[in-house]
């Protein structure tokens, strides 16, 4: 029999040379081995060892600790075998996951990363420190080795059992370390030479803690339940069953025959054998499993559970994950990261901070470690629903998920949910919006004591009717006439969409603000303010309306000196091709998705879709099926962001740089400048998508009140997807196209600088809205929005303009430098 593995913790603590324990003797000095650590003003602290470790005999925890137990092996191959995987790093700055400034070049790098000495890598290396940290009581010693000018070129590990460190009594704690060779040879290391990792005593400097000294008796117990077993299976014989009978009336053969059924060994396990009785005899002894043999599986789990719980790994990570879900699963591997795995390799890193500076620092690069990412994660997701709900901003969101700010007023506003109109952060951002306050009546939108501007509505094509009645609304009270005059305009604008609390007359005037002139600052920006607050329908005369003309900004476009930049057909074309390609892919998936969540017995368990496999089942009752489950709009609205993201950035950002290459002779427009227009419009259309789904879940509801068959709601959702389907994708195809591309264009152009002007081009066929037509050939110096029907719209397609003039618009921009003149048209 192999000798016992700490039966008892404190035998391995005594020597073996110990054979009586000594005689208790008092006495008033250190006890044990005892060195002076410091003296201060005559007093001297006295340090006690009582040499723990060296009765840790590690060969034997090696071979009966860790070669034989299945799960401390694992456990120790699962924390080990990461530092062996990751790189170390030499850094400044930063934060836990990613330092600000690295060195790639100090000599710590090369036998760490790649060589360790002439035999090992430096992930082998590695593996067998982070190994030895967990088995050896004493710890793991590294000899370095360095060149005359003090540069490290090697590093070994020492055994520990053959390494001894001696005390210092004259004020240091080591003087120095004795390393016993395979030949018998003592050679004496300067502390200077050595690194000594452990995991500290609480009271002993000269001892480290395993996490085999708590898992110890487990370890045992589960060794020898495992010796047992076998132990059983081979010498036991015990079959499942023996009938015995007389033999008096059977010769020796016989006998001999029958006895050799009880041959020990596995083979023979479990089956029946007959034997011998005695005269007259004849019974039957059942020998199945006993209680005492049941034992083993409880013993076996208990021994896995304290052993893998004492080396903080759960079992999961060593190969298990039955009986978990994939969140819990998740779960433990942050928990093993992020309490095990961490400070383990924290414990490694900062023993090697030698020759460091102060301020540089050594870690393992843990950044591609997706566990450690799950706080991240889990901020990112509670930071979009702020977002949704219109409680943070876009710069607010960014800083939150690590990137940087766009810092502009678009994304330093509120978007209230679920209209998303914005509440700007100041008055200069309420002007760029296009939401500032009439100044007639003061204040600004979002202000404390100022209702908050609504989202526009709007129609393909706008009706003059419609904006006289919006503006007959501003000047009466809020009765019933104005709200009727405004849902008049509405009903004639196709495909308007009513915003909540439309009925109301207050609601038809905070509708009425968002076509407001927008306020700019500066001083001729002034000068138009005020000139447009302040004109009639009739203009007037005088010194006075002849400057307020002059101010006006609509220009006449000259021949500019050079030719500049022209958003092209191909341009739209291209682009509105690709979201169609996306947008008809991503519906056509939505709806193999929503029909396979139709037919999914989760869904309909409960309604009155559920087919009984009996007269028993209580799982059908006489429910309508919810379709808000069945649609999941707030997913397809994140996923329609996610697919068109990319397609419109790339789009907005070749477009940049024609620009910015046409009017600057240079391509250098920042990405955050030409994508933010992208980023904008993406997320429109998954809003737009949500109103399709919102149209098709009160379309399946209506459906289920007069229909309590499956295939009917199935089609249900193909007929709508066959005819809601291609107009979506015909309105959000054009609609992204021409607010992307011209969204880029402008944002390019004032990056260019403020001698950039642009003039306005139409199609010049019957579909040009007569107030676009209005605009054919107006130049505006860039950033200068146009006025349209008192609204303010910064280029065509301007997804923040009212819809009235933004839905199906094909307008772009021409863009110029160098314009000598400018007149008023």
């Amino acid at each position: 029999m192999p000798r016992q593995f700490l039966p008892g913790l404190r035998r391995l603590f005594v020597p073996p040379s110990v054979a009586t324990p000594p005689v208790e003797e008092k006495s008033a000095g250190a006890i044990g081995n005892s060195y002076v650590s410091m003296s201060y003003a005559g007093t001297t602290t006295v340090w006690g060892t009582e040499n723990r470790a060296a009765g840790w005999d590690l060969d034997r925890v090696i071979q009966e600790g860790y070669e034989r137990s299945i799960w401390t092996f694992k456990a120790v191959e699962a924390i080990s075998k990461h530092p062996a995987a990751l790189d170390i790093e030499i850094g400044r700055g930063g934060n836990s996951r990613q330092f600000a400034e690295t060195l790639t070049d100090h000599p710590l790098l090369h036998v760490l990363n790649v060589k360790s000495n002439p035999l090992e890598r430096a992930s082998v290396f590695k593996k067998r420190l982070a190994a030895q940290l967990l088995l050896s009581k004493k710890g793991a010693f590294v000899e370095i080795t360095r060149t005359r000018a003090g540069v490290i070129t090697r590093l070994d590990l020492l055994p520990p059992d053959r390494v001894q460190p001696i005390p210092d009594p004259h004020g240091d704690y080591v003087s120095h370390f004795e390393f016993t060779t395979y030949d018998g040879r003592i050679r004496e290391l300067d502390p200077s030479r050595v690194i000594w990792i452990r995991d500290p005593h609480p009271t002993d400097p000269f001892c480290g803690v395993t996490p085999l000294e708590a898992a110890g008796l487990s370890v045992d117990l589960d060794v020898k339940a495992r010796l047992y077993n076998i132990s059983f299976i081979d010498n036991d014989a015990r079959p499942s069953g023996i009938v015995g009978i007389d033999v008096d009336g059977l010769d020796q053969r016989e006998i001999d025959r029958i006895q050799q059924r009880l041959a020990p060994g596995a083979a023979t396990a479990g089956e029946t054998v007959v034997v011998g009785s005695g005269p007259g005899g004849l019974n039957y002894v059942d020998t199945s499993t006993r209680p005492r043999d049941m034992n083993y599986e409880t013993l076996s789990k208990t021994a896995k559970d304290e052993i893998l719980s004492a080396f903080g790994v759960p079992e999961s990570i060593v190969g298990n994950a039955s009986e978990r879900t994939y969140a819990n699963a998740d779960r433990e591997e942050w928990n093993f990261w992020s309490h095990t795995m961490l400070p383990h390799l924290s414990l490694i890193a900062t023993s090697f901070d030698l020759d460091l500076d102060d301020g540089w620092k050594l870690r393992f690069n843990t950044s591609g470690v997706e566990a450690l990412e799950f706080p991240e994660r889990q901020r990112r997701a509670e930071a979009r629903e702020e977002w949704n709900a219109g409680l943070i901003t876009v710069d607010e969101y960014r800083e939150i998920a690590g990137r940087t700010a766009f810092n502009v007023p678009h994304t330093r506003a509120l978007w209230i949910s679920p209209q998303k109109a914005p509440v700007p952060a100041n008055e200069q951002d309420a002007a760029a919006l296009g939401v500032a306050q009439d100044p007639a009546a003061g204040g600004m939108p979002g202000a404390p004591g100022q209702p908050p501007a609504l989202a526009p509505a709007g129609g393909e094509q706008p009706q003059g009717a419609a904006a006289e009645d919006v503006a007959a609304a501003r000047g009466q009270d809020q009765g019933a006439g104005a709200a009727a005059d405004v849902a008049a305009a509405r009903a004639a604008m196709p495909d308007a969409a009513a915003s909540p609390g439309a009925d109301t007359a207050a609601a038809a005037v905070d509708q009425a603000r968002v076509n407001m002139p927008l306020v700019l600052p500066g001083d001729a920006a002034d000068d138009v303010a005020a000139a447009r607050a302040t004109t009639t329908s009739a203009p007037g005369s005088g010194d006075a309306a002849a400057d307020v003309e002059a101010a006006r900004p609509e220009r006449k476009a000259h021949p500019a000196d050079q030719d500049g930049y022209k958003v092209t057909d191909d341009d739209f074309d291209a682009l509105s091709m690709a979201v169609a390609a996306a947008l008809t892919a991503l519906l056509a998936r939505q709806e193999g998705v929503i029909l396979a969540r139709l037919r999914a017995p989760k869904i309909r368990k409960n309604t009155r879709y559920w087919e009984p496999e009996n007269a028993d089942d209580v799982r059908y009752a006489d429910a309508d099926l919810d379709p808000d489950r069945v649609v999941s709009a707030a997913r397809w609205a994140d996923e329609t962001h996610k697919t068109l993201s990319p397609i419109l950035q790339q789009a907005a950002l070749a477009t940049a740089r024609k620009v910015g290459q046409a009017l600057t002779g240079q391509e250098t427009v920042p990405q955050a400048t030409a994508t933010l227009a992208a980023h904008v419009i993406a997320w429109h259309a998954g809003e737009a998508m949500t109103v399709l789904l919102q149209d098709l879940a009160v379309h399946l509801l209506d459906v289920q009140h007069g229909s309590p068959v499956l295939s009917t709601l199935e089609n249900a959702v193909e007929f709508f997807y066959r005819t809601e389907g291609p107009r979506l994708v015909e309105r959000m195809a054009e609609t992204c196209a021409v607010a992307t591309i011209n969204g880029a264009a402008e944002n390019a152009a004032e990056n260019a600088g403020p001698t950039v002007v642009r003039t306005w081009i139409t199609r010049g066929d019957t579909r040009v809205r007569p107030a676009h037509k209005a605009l054919e050939g107006v130049t505006l110096p860039v950033g200068t929005p146009y006025s349209v029907n008192g609204a303010a719209l910064r280029y065509p397609g301007d997804p923040f303009a009212p819809l009235s003039l933004t839905i199906n618009c094909r307008c772009r921009l021409r863009y110029r430098t160098g314009l000598n003149t400018l007149e008023t048209p």
